[in-house]
């Protein structure tokens, strides 16, 4: 089924995020090593982006590396760095051009310096494009985040620029890393695998759950409409009944 047509494009998620799942799986099936598989999942990256785009999303935030994935052996985590690097510069013309707002969630202080270097440039360069604005999360992990904006908080009582009674959910979204995004209204995850895996904790709150069966290399426009038209055809109540909704 052509599931980009099926879609109703006056109620697409404005934020849709993405944990792409199984670029190693899908190399190893493939006979590959796991590095070659990364390499396929940018192609995917670009397939989505655009489909994103086409179909109205503002926001796509994509898990491409987690705090606990400098975990995994040093010749991979090298290579997903450089890789990095290679693709921001290889990709930013198009960025630009195409209208994509780069930005970055996560730790990137503990990025390697080019990494570091080439993000800042990119973001920079795109800063004004408004058509959609695409979330990289690196060097990410929700807890993290989490406690770095109870740290946050926490000063600003110490310092007495804010009182405890002040703090809400308003006041700690603001101290996240997302603090100007609007919580996805969508959350996907390819390859079968279903569980969150440390990733937008507090901002999932509401968010829909769609697991794909897809290995990240072999996901595409279509398989984002899908993931959209079954959004579409939940009820998302927020703690209401069906009658209050309708």
């Amino acid at each position: 089924m052509n599931y980009s047509e099926q879609i109703n494009p006056e109620a697409v998620p404005k934020h849709i995020a993405i944990i792409m799942d199984g670029n190693g799986r899908w190399a190893q099936q493939n006979g590959q090593d796991r590095l070659f598989g990364h390499f396929a999942g940018v192609d995917a990256v670009r397939r989505t982006l655009k489909a994103a785009a086409q179909f109205g999303v503002k926001h796509l935030t994509l898990y491409a590396f987690s705090l606990e994935n400098w975990n995994r052996p040093k010749e991979e985590v090298d290579g997903l760095m450089d890789l990095l690097v290679e693709t921001i510069l290889k990709e930013v013309d198009a960025l630009h051009s195409d209208g994509v707002r780069l930005m970055t969630i996560g730790n990137s202080s503990g990025l390697p310096s080019s990494c570091q270097h080439t993000l800042s440039d990119a973001i920079e360069r795109t800063k004004g494009n408004n058509k959609i604005t695409l979330i990289l999360a690196l060097n990410y992990s929700a807890r993290w985040e989490i406690v770095e904006a109870v740290k946050t908080i926490a000063l600003q009582v110490k310092n007495n620029e804010l009182n405890v009674d002040q703090i809400n959910d308003t006041l700690f979204s603001s101290a996240l890393t997302t603090a100007n995004v609007p919580d996805p209204e969508l959350i996907i995850r390819t390859s079968g695998e279903h569980r969150l895996s440390n990733f937008l904790l507090w901002q999932s709150s509401y968010s829909e759950l769609y697991f794909s069966k897809v290995f990240w290399p072999d996901f595409g426009a279509n398989e984002l409409a899908k993931a959209i038209y079954e959004f579409q055809n939940r009820e998302r109540r927020f703690g209401m009944v069906s009658e209050q909704i309708k």
